[in-house]
């Protein structure tokens, strides 16, 4: 179980045992996904409409830009960035599942809700993600330089981003898109973990699982509506984060198409409105759903069986 569970204590599952469950879920998953995150970065990034019938369009589906990708740039194009994204991934799943295990449980200590209620799950994923968040906000605005960037390449290395960054751009730079970030992760997250756990209801009420197989099946379904859902619901802000983060950073993307320079989330909101519509928040929004609902899918999968696996190595011990 995610969080916090009364009924539960016997699971007997350490803090650090969660941190590590937490961070293995994200490097494992960050691997499997890494394709769809590097399309759906040049999706968000590309001013032009996503179609074939704009002459100025360098992507307009997700086959074609993986197609194009691949020609120009190479397989190692779609871990473009895997370094930083992997710190991010290990870092951000410690901090996040750590966090809300011991959010949840001051919640049923504290207070006189139930730690399990949707409302509950709803509060402590969005704190915990914002907590994990600020902890390693830095590092995806190190991962998004890296998908985003063509041939020649502006970075080549990690340490050569960190310096270039620092050195031109400040100290600042590496916390830029923060707040769409921040006002994006609240509801993200604690639809996520709160429609995770509503889904589980839902599916054991439907379908009675049985055995270790139906319960991980279970996880992965129940983990991956969650994600479509939580993103489809966030989407808009996930784009603007993109957008401010590359500011600065033109000179890497001359290669596909126009470029803009935005003064904050609120100019952007109002440019993309402007020249591209409606339709512009929600830009890449294709391969995004594919990748919330495998990345979140396999992340609450890969914790579980995580977390199950260090409780029966207890239980073997003992």
């Amino acid at each position: 179980m995610v969080g916090y569970d009364p009924k539960a204590d016997g699971r007997n599952i350490s803090s650090f045992e969660v941190a590590v469950a937490g961070s293995v879920s994200g490097l494992v998953t960050r691997v499997m996904i890494s394709p769809l995150d590097v399309i759906k970065i040049r999706f968000q990034l590309q001013i032009e409409r996503l179609s074939r019938s704009d002459p100025g369009a360098k992507y307009h589906g997700i086959l074609q830009a993986g197609r194009q990708i691949l020609q120009e740039e190479g397989p190692t194009a779609f871990w473009k960035g895997h370094v930083p994204a992997q710190l991010l991934s290990i870092g951000y799943g410690a901090v996040q599942f750590l966090s809300f295990e011991l959010l949840t449980e001051l919640v049923h200590r504290a207070t006189k809700y139930d730690a399990r209620d949707f409302s509950v799950h709803f509060v402590c994923g969005g704190l915990s993600a914002s907590a994990a968040t600020l902890a390693v906000h830095p590092v995806d605005v190190l991962r998004t330089r890296f998908a985003a960037q063509g041939e020649p390449k502006v970075y080549k290395t990690l340490r050569e981003a960190v310096v270039t960054m620092y050195r031109t751009e400040g100290p600042l730079v590496f916390y830029k898109g923060l707040n769409p970030t921040l006002i994006a992760i609240f509801p993200y997250a604690g639809f996520q973990f709160s429609f995770y756990s509503a889904l589980k209801h839902v599916h054991e009420w439907v379908i009675p699982t049985e055995g270790a197989n139906s319960e991980n099946l279970k996880n992965l379904l129940c983990g991956s509506g969650a994600g479509v859902i939580s993103k489809t619901l966030t989407y808009p802000l996930d784009l603007f984060k993109k957008r401010l983060q590359v500011g600065g950073f033109e000179r890497a993307r001359a290669t596909f198409g126009q470029v803009r320079s935005y003064k904050g989330l609120l100019d952007c909101a109002r440019q993309v409105l402007r020249e591209e519509g409606p339709r512009g928040f929600f830009k890449g929004l294709s391969p995004s759903l594919l990748k919330a609902a495998l990345s979140t899918g396999f992340v609450f999968f890969w914790y579980e069986l995580f977390c199950n696996l260090f409780h029966h190595m207890k239980k073997a011990d003992s």
